[in-house]
């Protein structure tokens, strides 16, 4: 106890001015002013604390934002909601949860990987355990994988010493020069613990564009088949994408030790929009500015965007990508509409 003497003395001034019996209360009182101030719940609502052990995601929360907000991706969103919450229900995990999600842009992979991040950790991507990666900015020279390689493993496993259920989100997989990412290879697999680090509770999310073909050939077939996209199971899918992209020179898995060891758990196909889902994302951003929505509005954004098959029309070729952008050209029509309402 020496050692918080002298702070005790700094905290009140005063005590040698005091009797002994004075001096006795007024240290009871500082040591448990102190003892409440680092009380972890009185000092993590002030600072971003690491989830503690047995922590668990709010099931019912996590559901409603996928829902509500990821629009056309059944397969996604369960898939992944059964992934993670399995996850962190489970006390003691063999390994890190490992999810591969694949599929053109803006159908909404970088959505969901936020919406994930965000019930794991609140603040989300701005939280100090949340770590995204982009293969361009911060692995962009094929002659320095090595080196890439090295401050990779370092950083991982630094952070997951700060803590355990850290979150590790890598974009641009399909930019990433080959071998980069077997460098986290280690940190994947089935050990209880890596140098003394163990990363079990960690969770890891790559980000592909790679075999987005493969799924949007997959999905019209089911279409041209007369069978519903709401029918496509991920059975269907996963093995296809897999092989796909071990295959695939331009994925970031290149003949990846990641997938020769089967440490990627699920491989998440995201399935191109329909017009329909075009219009959920329209409606949904709407109502994010503050706007009322308007259908005709909706349907003139929803009709700028371009599909394929150039026949057919189906698909959204960028998804809801530039749905933000498209609005703004309806910014006046959308304000004056939403202020008549008002």
């Amino acid at each position: 106890m020496a050692p918080s003497v002298p702070l005790l003395w700094v905290l009140l001034p005063g005590l040698a001015a005091l009797e002994p019996l004075s001096v006795g209360l007024a240290i009871g009182v500082a040591s448990a002013l102190t003892g409440y101030l680092s009380h972890p719940r009185f000092y993590c609502s002030y600072v971003e604390c690491c989830p503690r052990d047995g922590q668990r995601l709010n099931a019912t929360a996590l559901k409603a934002q996928l829902d509500s907000r990821l629009f056309g991706q059944h397969l996604a969103k369960d898939v992944v909601l059964k992934a993670v919450l399995g996850f962190s229900n489970n006390p003691s995990p063999k390994k890190p949860l490992m999810l591969s999600l694949h599929g053109w842009a803006g159908t909404g992979k970088n959505f969901l990987s936020q919406i994930l991040a965000e019930h794991v950790h609140p603040a989300g991507l701005r939280s100090k355990f949340v770590h995204l990666f982009l293969a361009t900015l911060h692995f962009p020279h094929h002659d320095q994988v090595k080196l890439y390689k090295e401050q990779l493993q370092n950083w991982i496993r630094g952070n997951v010493s700060a803590c355990p259920s850290s979150v590790f989100i890598f974009d641009e997989m399909d930019k990433m020069h080959p071998g980069v990412i077997d460098a986290i290879k280690p940190f994947l697999d089935y050990y209880e613990e890596v140098d003394g680090v163990s990363y079990r509770k960690a969770i890891f999310i790559f980000l592909s564009n790679a075999g987005g073909d493969l799924i949007n050939k997959a999905a019209l077939d089911f279409w041209t088949s007369g069978k519903r996209r709401e029918d496509i199971q991920l059975k269907d899918l996963e093995p296809l994408l897999s092989l796909g992209v071990f295959n695939n020179k331009n994925s970031g898995l290149w003949h990846s030790s990641i997938i020769d060891r089967n440490l990627i758990d699920y491989f998440v196909p995201f399935l191109p929009l329909e017009h329909r889902h075009v219009k959920m994302c329209v409606r949904a951003e709407m109502a994010a500015r503050g706007y009322a929505v308007d259908e005709d509005i909706v349907q003139a954004v929803a009709d700028e965007m371009t599909y394929f098959p150039k026949e057919q029309k189906i698909y959204s070729d960028k998804g809801c990508k530039t749905v933000q952008a498209k609005l703004d050209i309806h910014e006046d029509l959308v304000m004056g509409d939403t202020r008549a309402r008002g």
